[in-house]
């Protein structure tokens, strides 16, 4: 099943917050990069550092196959689409920027 929705980036990062598990597919599209890969972890906020939402990726790919952490704050302003796929669905998120 496939849905599109569109929220703001404060609400996909609360969708990937409470919705997104390990073993999941995720797609992020921010700036002009493309990061598909497996979930492998996802870390919370941490005040001390300032470090933002976490996820841990295994990038896919032929050329390169790497795990990577990607975190939300630092990619707040350029966050442009999540794609959230399991075994059941597949979740569009659409960033809107006019709220």
């Amino acid at each position: 099943m496939e849905e599109e929705i569109l929220l703001t980036v404060d609400e996909a990062i609360e969708y990937v917050r409470n919705e997104v598990n390990v073993g999941d597919t995720l797609e992020i599209s921010y700036n002009r990069i493309f990061a598909p890969g497996e979930v492998l972890g996802i870390t919370e906020e941490d005040e001390e550092t300032g470090e933002g939402l976490r996820v841990g990726l295994q990038l896919n790919g032929e050329i390169l196959n790497q795990a990577v952490e990607i975190d939300f704050k630092e990619i707040y302003d350029d966050l442009l689409e999540i794609n959230h796929i399991t075994e059941d669905k597949n979740v569009i998120i659409e960033i809107d920027f006019t709220k």
